[in-house]
């Protein structure tokens, strides 16, 4: 991995009880104590808070790292072609559980097993993506967090022409990485905006030059918003997004709370943190016998619509008090 050594055992040391994994270090034997594998395409660093819920939920049902169960780590830093090999060296490690954190992680998990559990936090319909044969019945050894962040897509939209009822040219920034939550986007926003009569940019980046161009071809599109993909690699970039945002005076709506929370101008969506958590729970059950088979995916019975007042003023938009007074959270 190319992370710090120095903050990759401060990372560890803080989580407890985990182990970062070497892609071709291999047991013969399950160890005695269980093993939770967690595969994800962003760094320890980028995903720290939603680790620490995943940790929060093995605890609630009855799993401390460190003392009953240990957590083995593999991120691709980005690099979302590393994942199946992440994958089939978690297998041969023989742990007892896999927790994906991203549509790709979940199907490289797949492929490497058809045996060992899998719990996925998938922003999109697992039933859709061949994951699973049912929501309330899985049925494989895989089941899940469901985040239904691609069937709001619609309701995003109406919600950003409602703050900014004059905007015309719309960007769409998305990961190539991910060509399956790629696709979706597109196809959602493409319908979406043909009520809106709004013009749409596509664009993708999967690296931090990549964002920059982007932000330098919206302003020669002089594009009115930026609409964000869902994919995990901009949440991890949201201090970047958040910066240029403020730089090219272009507002980013998104599906993440801490794209706002970082500078962003408004969210909409579930709590991805909390759905670590329920994935952490999820894990423990299944250490404890439950099959994946039997457990139902979970999805959300709430989104939270986040503003951020304060980048409002800043990019000089005048947030309506009808949009201030249905917001679950205003950020000042």
């Amino acid at each position: 991995m190319q992370f710090d050594q120095l903050k990759r055992r401060e990372f560890i040391t803080l989580l407890g009880g985990a182990t970062a994994a070497c892609p071709h270090a291999a047991h013969a034997q399950r160890p005695a104590t269980p093993v939770v594998g967690y595969l994800g395409p962003a760094s320890f660093a980028q995903v720290a808070d939603r680790l620490r819920a995943l940790h929060q939920g093995l605890k609630e049902a009855g799993y401390v790292a460190g003392e009953n169960v240990t957590l083995d780590y593999s991120v691709a830093e980005g690099d979302y072609d590393r994942l199946p090999g992440l994958a089939l060296a978690m297998v041969r490690r023989q742990v007892s559980v896999i927790v994906t954190g991203a549509n790709a992680a979940a199907f490289a998990a797949q492929a490497a097993t058809a045996t060992i559990p899998i719990v996925f936090i998938l922003a999109e319909d697992p039933v859709q993506l061949g994951l699973v044969a049912s929501l309330p019945r899985p049925g494989g050894n895989a089941t899940g967090i469901n985040f239904v962040s691609g069937e709001l897509t619609a309701k995003r939209l109406a919600l950003m022409h409602e703050l900014m009822p004059a905007a015309t040219r719309v960007a769409v920034l998305v990961n190539p990485g991910d060509t399956t939550a790629t696709e979706t986007t597109l196809r959602d926003v493409e319908t979406a905006v043909r009520a809106l009569g709004v013009k749409v940019l596509t664009l993708k980046a999967s690296s931090s030059h990549e964002i920059h161009a982007a932000f330098a071809a919206m302003g020669r599109e002089r594009s009115d918003a930026l609409f964000l993909g869902s994919d995990p690699f901009f949440t991890s970039r949201r201090v970047q997004l958040a910066m240029l945002s403020a730089r090219h005076g272009i507002p980013v709506i998104s599906t993440a709370r801490e794209m706002t929370e970082a500078g962003g101008l408004m969210s909409y969506g579930a709590n991805i943190a909390d759905g670590f958590r329920q994935a952490g729970v999820y894990a423990g059950r299944i250490l404890k016998g439950a099959k994946p088979a039997d457990l139902p995916v979970v999805q959300p019975n709430k989104f939270e619509l986040v503003i951020n007042a304060e980048t409002a003023r800043v990019l000089g938009l005048a947030v309506p008090p009808t949009l201030l007074a249905s917001a679950d959270e205003v950020i000042e």
